[in-house]
């Protein structure tokens, strides 16, 4: 059978795969709408007009504005010192920059709370955000800097460009594709985060949906919220397609043999070191220091170990399953997203990402609507479905990142020795992008674990996870008994966080 033939045949496997998952990924959104068509279209926009909505907006829209450039501008900054300068220890700096990453966001809430019980307002939640998640930045734009053609920068300096415009015009242009998937990704995370904002008491839409659900089990209200936040979310994807472009950033060959020199500081030595040493001191040293006063006083009463090993194996169990069926939901539209561009496929693919910006509870509401009376309702499948419409985004990214790294060519070689165009994924595609594949899943389970309200509402009877329980003590102010559960999670994603670290240097070739 002729290549393209093959290619044709493929390409509509993938996209009837694409379409399917994407419609799945719309059935929050399709509850927001019936609720609306239920509550009636003069009530529902009475709702969404209230200035109560405009507060949490202004909210909102300040939260992102903030986060997300100054995650990137230190993501850049420090991956800039630990790639390209001669900081001292610059391996161990970069494993430090991104262990925060085993730190839930919420523990990082509970471990600055407990310190400084005054916290509170849009600086303090930028604080605590940034530090939160710039490791999601961090990983993909040291990556790509880190396997950056140095010839292109030495080109560049013959013909007597100054290095901040090397830096300018040839590296920072190189990199929008994971500040791009990074800022994304955040900014999913900001719209969708609860525990965190809860506990530093600054209002965002999902605060405001899980309060109206819970306490006065509103609706129509909590779900026009959720439409306005599912509203910035179409926002956000407009802005990552606009800046992404449709550039190719895969080549063939291996490209240069070489690393680029590494620059001397000079004067700048003192403020990198600075720079570094603060941010691994207010985000791994506040949470470590936190939990270590609190299990000290506490003592070993604390430790209710039947409870804590029933909650660890569920928590394990739950994060693997949810890993792997998000890894292969994603897996067609990511292959769509980088072979086969265009503003239909961009369509499709930001169904995706629509469930991965509306909370849990969204979610879980809605899925409880559609499940009950049926075998699945309140089961191990209906959570995990949850879990991989909760987290979409983070495998999507990841696959997308690594796919548009293996060169098309290499299919097309395959295709016209014959290989069936499942052959041809299987053997070419999948193997080059298992490491993205395998960060994806870690990313994933990273976020399972700690997940709270589509765990509380969907899993069976008796489901008790770290974070549940956590969340349960941190509650009722018993932060002692909360403790042990926020290390036993910490442990839990170290390893995870290390697979991430190993794969950003595996995409590297080093």
């Amino acid at each position: 059978m002729p290549e393209p033939v093959r290619r044709g045949i493929g390409l509509r496997w993938m996209a009837s795969a694409a379409l399917l998952v994407s419609m799945a990924a719309l059935l929050p959104l399709g509850f927001i709408l019936w609720a609306a068509m239920a509550a009636g279209w003069p009530t529902a926009l009475a709702l969404v007009m209230r200035p109560r909505v405009a507060e949490l907006l202004a909210n909102t829209a300040a939260l992102v504005a903030c986060t997300v450039p100054l995650c990137g501008l230190l993501a850049v900054a420090l991956a800039w010192l630990t790639e390209r300068s001669a900081l001292p220890f610059a391996r161990a700096w970069s494993a430090l920059i991104v262990a925060p990453l085993a730190v839930p966001a919420f523990v990082q809430g509970y471990a600055w709370i407990t310190l400084f019980p005054a916290m509170h307002g849009l600086a303090a939640t930028v604080l605590v955000s940034v530090i939160a998640y710039v490791p999601f930045l961090y990983l993909p734009v040291a990556a790509t800097l880190r396997r950056l053609d140095p010839a292109l920068e030495d080109v560049a300096a013959s013909l007597g460009q100054a290095p901040w415009r090397v830096f300018r015009r040839i590296v920072l242009p190189q990199l929008r594709m994971a500040l791009c998937g990074g800022g994304l990704l955040i900014g999913l995370h900001l719209l969708a985060e609860y525990g965190l904002f809860v506990l530093i008491r600054f209002d965002t839409f999902t605060t405001a949906i899980i309060d109206q659900y819970r306490s006065t089990y509103n609706g129509p209200a909590a779900s026009m919220l959720a439409g306005v936040l599912a509203a910035c979310c179409v926002g956000l994807l407009g802005v990552d397609a606009a800046m992404r472009g449709r550039r190719r950033f895969a080549r063939l060959g291996s490209g240069a043999a070489r690393t680029a020199p590494r620059v001397a500081l000079g004067r700048l030595h003192i403020p990198a070191l600075l720079l570094c040493g603060v941010l691994v001191a207010i985000s791994l040293g506040v949470p470590v220091a936190t939990l270590g006063r609190w299990l000290a006083r506490a003592g070993a009463g604390v430790w209710r170990f039947d409870d804590i090993t029933s909650a660890f194996g569920q928590t394990f169990y739950l994060a693997v399953a949810g890993g792997l069926a998000a890894i292969i939901a994603a897996a067609p539209m990511a292959w769509l997203s980088v072979r086969a561009p265009g503003p239909l496929q961009r369509t499709v693919e930001g169904c995706n990402y629509v469930s991965g910006a509306l909370p849990g509870v969204v979610i879980a509401l809605a899925l409880v609507s559609i499940t009950v009376g049926l075998p699945i309702y309140q089961s191990a499948i209906t959570v995990v479905f949850a879990y991989v419409l909760l987290f979409l985004p983070r495998a999507m990214l990841s696959l997308r990142a690594s796919i548009a790294q293996v060169p098309v060519e290499l299919e097309h070689a395959a295709g016209s020795l014959g290989r069936s165009p499942a052959r041809v994924l299987w053997a070419i595609t999948a193997r080059l992008a298992a490491p993205g594949a395998s960060s994806g899943a870690a990313l994933v389970a990273l976020g399972i674990m700690t997940e709270l309200p589509a765990t509380q509402m969907l899993a069976p009877n008796g489901t008790y996870t770290l974070a549940t329980a956590f969340w349960a003590y941190s509650s009722e102010i018993d932060y002692a008994s909360a403790a042990p559960y926020a290390l036993i999670m910490i442990l839990m994603s170290i390893p995870l966080t290390w697979l991430l670290y190993i794969h950003s240097h595996y995409l590297a070739g080093r």
